[in-house]
């Protein structure tokens, strides 16, 4: 196994943990930030799969690590959006368990 796909597969507990934690969140509290901290936590273990598929080289025809790719297309807005909703939905959920 290559040292890419090692730190791809490390990667994977912590986001899945993330996943976990913001379903069970969101299993007790359907509020909108809730809402999206689960999509965005959903879109960095996507992130973290696509990092995977390219290590362990599956789905070839996605073209894995080339630049105007599929791949690379899905991983970055991938990423965009896991680190603009998770981040986001946790401030206002914060916010709004101070105001109660």
């Amino acid at each position: 196994m290559n040292p890419a796909s090692l730190k791809a597969l490390f990667a994977l507990l912590p986001a899945c943990l993330l996943l976990l934690g913001s379903g069970i969140t969101f299993l007790r509290g359907r509020t909108l930030a809730v809402g999206m901290q689960l999509v965005g936590a959903s879109a960095l273990v996507l992130v973290v799969l696509t990092h995977v598929c390219e290590a362990l080289h599956l789905f070839r025809y996605m073209n894995w690590g080339l630049e105007h790719s599929a791949g690379h297309y899905l991983d970055l807005a991938s990423a965009i959006l896991g680190f603009a909703l998770f981040p986001t939905g946790y401030l206002l959920q914060a916010l709004r368990d101070d105001r109660q």
